[in-house]
């Protein structure tokens, strides 16, 4: 299991970030889950958004920002 989930966007279209179980706030692009790794450790410039090894993208990849429906 990847140690950063990402999960679908809300009503909003914010995609709450988790990292090994820790919540890290609610993202509504890509550059912010970039600045949330960074915030505990991960060097953007080693983050690779499509390594399935490191996030799971649920409900959608890295460019998927639409609000969800309901």
């Amino acid at each position: 299991m990847a140690p950063v989930v990402v999960y679908p966007p809300d009503a909003e279209g914010g995609r709450r970030v988790v990292a090994r179980g820790r919540i890290l706030g609610v993202a509504y692009n890509a550059m912010d889950v970039l600045d949330m790794l960074e915030e505990v450790g991960l060097e953007r410039e080693h983050v690779r958004l499509d390594d399935t090894a490191l996030i799971d993208w649920r409900g959608g990849g890295a460019w998927e920002w639409a609000p969800s429906g309901g």
